[in-house]
């Protein structure tokens, strides 16, 4: 039987035999006993199943990242241990250096530190692209050496709306994957393998845990991309791998190729790996998810709302507002509702914003998003304080930009807090 996705939020991942722990299990331990030297060996070729070191695989994670991949629609799921590991890994398994990818200027500071900064330095390139751009603009960026698009759902911190038919028809067009992180949006409220993307990652720090628990991400692939297709851009999948005797990944794993390799090479040697704990603790989260994103939805556009009416704010910018920008794309892309983060402006710029955080009282200031607490933070000055001022232009990141994450507490106490802390500046 074929279940709806709220069923598949509480069943699946973990599906206990008579007699076996209802809940899924703990594996807290490194490793794993076999009864002969050959059995181990085997899962050292890839050539049986099987857990030997949980730097690389524990039945914990894999039961939640099976769940993930459920959700999402797609054939293989790997957790690794935050959602900036993710993004990483995502890249790194199909690019090394020489390579080139492509990138929404509009996604997380971390990201685009990461992006711009770090992977730089390992001889990979990337070019921030305005995800507004048309088509015809945007293909100038792709080059012989481009390997990859990645963009977000719903940007952080700037809360766009990522067009992904737009850019999947890019991507296919030149051959590429189109890589989205569907964080804000949930498979909830978006599941962008419908919609041409061809690898998703998310920061289950965020919704999937939904209570500032645990830190963790995943990566889920939708076993459509064909590797073979294009095997001279991606010979890491289509050619021997000589760590591996030889092994190609796609003649012997098929669609599973790419969370095979990423998880037998990318964890064995980078070890990056979430922590059973944490990987239960995400579990727990997911049983509830589809309950609480649709009330952070419900929360955020009562407050969204109540911004706008506003004289003191200079702007809104939330999805699920009748008059975004976004709204079109919310509604083609997030019908169910849109997420509970929105970004906003208070008149008299940047100095204004901070007075307004500071008044507050229920809502906390803090680096996090996407929990059942309130808070917000202040871009600029926190999580792209790194970026420069044209940097900063690029992301859309406006100088008083405030994200507010918009908690499950009762919507009138959080517009109360809000209203409060206006009336003081």
């Amino acid at each position: 039987m074929k279940h709806r996705i709220e069923t598949k939020c509480i069943h699946e991942g973990w599906k206990p035999k008579k007699g076996e722990a209802r809940q899924l299990p703990i594996y807290q331990s490194t490793t794993f006993k076999y009864d002969t030297s050959e059995q181990m060996g085997k899962l050292f070729d890839l050539e049986a199943e099987g857990y030997f070191y949980t730097r690389l695989q524990n039945p914990t994670n894999d039961a939640v990242a099976a769940k993930i991949c459920e959700l999402e629609g797609g054939v293989a799921a790997m957790l690794t241990s935050s959602g900036q590991a993710a993004n990483f890994y995502a890249i790194f398994n199909i690019c090394e250096a020489g390579d080139h990818f492509i990138s929404s200027s509009a996604i997380y500071g971390g990201t685009y530190n990461l992006f711009a900064v770090t992977m730089k330095k390992m001889g990979i390139e990337c070019t921030f692209v305005d995800q507004n751009l048309p088509e015809s603009e945007l293909t100038k960026y792709f080059k012989p050496n481009t390997k990859a698009v990645f963009g977000e759902t719903i940007t952080n911190p700037t809360v766009t709306v990522f067009d992904f038919e737009k850019f999947a028809r890019l991507a296919h067009f030149y051959g590429v994957p189109l890589i989205v992180d569907n964080t804000f949006a949930t498979p909830i409220n978006c599941r962008p393998f419908e919609w041409g993307a061809d690898i998703v990652t998310h920061s289950t720090t965020k919704y999937m845990d939904g209570h500032g628990a645990s830190v963790g991400g995943c990566i889920v692939d939708s076993g459509n991309f064909d590797w073979n297709a294009h095997g001279d851009k991606f010979s890491g999948l289509t050619s021997p791998d000589d760590s591996y005797h030889g092994i190609t990944y796609t003649n012997k794993f098929g669609k599973g190729a790419y969370i095979t390799k990423a998880t037998a090479q990318l964890m064995r040697d980078f070890g990056s790996s979430q922590s059973p704990q944490n990987a239960f603790y995400i579990n727990l989260g997911l049983e509830t998810l589809h309950l609480r994103i649709r009330q952070h939805c419900e929360n955020a556009l009562a407050v969204a709302r109540f911004l706008n009416r506003s004289d003191k704010i200079a702007w809104v910018n939330y999805p699920g507002l009748e008059d975004s920008v976004d709204n079109a794309l919310a509604n083609k892309y997030l019908s169910n509702g849109s997420c509970g983060v929105l970004a906003f402006g208070i008149k008299g710029g940047r100095e204004k914003s901070i007075d307004f955080m500071d008044n507050l009282n229920l809502a906390s200031i803090v680096t996090h998003v996407a929990d059942s607490k309130t808070c917000l933070l202040h871009p600029a000055s926190h999580t792209h304080r790194q970026l420069t001022d044209r940097q900063l232009e690029e992301a859309g990141v406006a100088p008083d930009l405030i994200r507010l994450s918009v908690g499950l507490e009762n919507a009138n106490d959080i517009i109360e807090d809000i209203g409060q802390a206006l009336a003081q500046i």
